[in-house]
């Protein structure tokens, strides 16, 4: 009987792993505050980004302002891949980074070593 129980328990042990590593969950995007026919983001960075995905609209010019609070040189840069975007992130001090908002679409960002993503949707 013990044994039974054992094997129950590591089955939803597993489950619950599984779950949380691979499962998909739903992520919410931060929609970029639009002013005066110009739109931005503020993101922090500190162990990651957050938020992790700006939504903006399409056609409108847009500002990323990022502030990095980590020391880790990880996230001493910010990647954009899509826009050919490279910048150095000061730690402590505001860096924008201006998206081209011609397209729709869904475009990833990330540290200098791939660890830390975010992404920025254009609709």
């Amino acid at each position: 009987m013990a044994r039974i129980i054992v094997v129950i328990l590591s089955v939803i042990l597993i489950g619950l792993i599984t779950w949380w590593f691979f499962g998909k969950r739903k992520v919410i995007g931060v929609e970029a505050t639009i002013a005066n026919g110009k739109q931005s983001a503020s993101v922090i960075v500190n162990g990651g980004y957050n938020p992790s995905t700006i939504v903006l609209k399409q056609g409108v010019p847009a500002k990323l302002t990022f502030n990095r609070k980590d020391a880790s040189s990880c996230l001493e840069k910010v990647v954009f891949p899509n826009f050919g975007i490279n910048d150095f992130l000061p730690q402590n001090q505001d860096h924008t980074v201006e998206i081209d908002t011609s397209k729709a679409g869904e475009y990833e960002f990330a540290c200098v070593m791939n660890m830390f993503h975010g992404k920025v949707v254009v609709k």
